[in-house]
């Protein structure tokens, strides 16, 4: 006999249990029938909490690109005017590999998403990437060394995040060849080779 759960804890049992579906075999394998398999309940309790499987998959994309977006405020860096950017850039990037490194899961969803992902995930992900984007451009504007703005925040903000985002895909992938001790020291190099720094 299933577990009795409030209405909230069943909801992220269920979205927990699709999670696990989609990390384990993609979006395609996500049916109402499996997540109720996987989550050890009927198929009822599962139309209980959500309309359908669309309805379901929005919720787990919300959830989980709501999870990232709040990870990553926690790391990201707001003004580069507070100390010496290098360093502040390196510790938001380790900060951010950490995140990924933790809760790998969510982050493949975010950064790596599957074939027969909702389109709304790219929706989602569009967003937040564009706010975080901002973010940073905003944080960049006084320039990677004191008193040299960059010509362009927003382009220098969209580089560096590219840059970070293929070292958090390289640590998902593998992350026995791409550690993140490997991956800070290149990033030192090449902030200081953005910075004009030898």
């Amino acid at each position: 006999m299933p577990t009795r759960l409030n209405a909230g804890a069943r909801r992220e049992q269920l979205l927990d249990a699709t999670k696990a579906i989609v990390a384990r075999r993609g979006f395609h394998a996500v049916t109402i029938e499996a997540v109720a398999r996987e989550a050890g309940i009927t198929r009822p309790i599962v139309y209980g909490h959500f309309e359908d499987l669309a309805g379901l998959l929005e919720a787990l994309v919300e959830r989980e690109t709501a999870r990232a977006l709040e990870q990553l405020s926690a790391v990201m860096v707001a003004d580069l005017a507070e100390g010496d950017p290098n360093e502040l850039l390196l510790a938001a990037l380790r900060g951010y590999l950490e995140v990924v490194s933790a809760d790998p899961v969510t982050w493949r969803l975010v950064l790596m998403p599957q074939e027969g992902a909702p389109a709304m995930l790219q929706e989602q992900i569009g967003r937040g990437r564009a706010a975080s984007i901002a973010q940073l451009a905003q944080a960049v504007s006084p320039g990677l060394v004191a008193g040299e703005a960059p010509p362009d925040p927003e382009l220098t903000a969209r580089m560096l995040s590219a840059f970070a985002d293929e070292a958090a895909r390289l640590l998902l992938a593998d992350p026995a060849a791409y550690p993140i001790e490997r991956i800070l020291p290149f990033a030192r190099w090449a902030l200081g080779q953005l910075a004009g720094r030898r």
